[in-house]
């Protein structure tokens, strides 16, 4: 997979937005690439965010073809968590699959 980051990020919107047309109207929210996924101040709770990386690993595998786990240790034990925010998901996404 060769995914640019503006299609990496498309695509993580997408998918949060799908799981956000889900959520109980008082929960919901507009996505944009500074949308904190996890911690204080992210507008989603860690089950939600557990459904989000579910089917955000889904999609990669099948609109792009690539394999991601984005809750490896190698995710995990980043100085920068990579659920920080979408950009830096996008990030860790585009360096991830640019190794494969």
């Amino acid at each position: 997979m060769k995914a640019n980051k503006e299609q990496v990020i498309a695509t993580i919107l997408t998918t949060l937005n799908e799981l956000v047309d889900t959520l109980p109207e008082q929960q919901k929210f507009t996505p944009d690439v500074n949308t904190k996924l996890f911690g204080a101040g992210s507008p989603i709770d860690s089950l939600t965010l557990v459904s989000f990386i579910v089917e955000l690993e889904s999609v990669f595998s099948s609109e792009y073809d690539a394999e991601i786990v984005l809750t490896d240790d190698r995710a995990m034990t980043r100085e920068k968590s990579p659920f920080d925010s979408v950009n830096e998901l996008a990030d860790y996404i585009v360096e991830t699959t640019s190794q494969q």
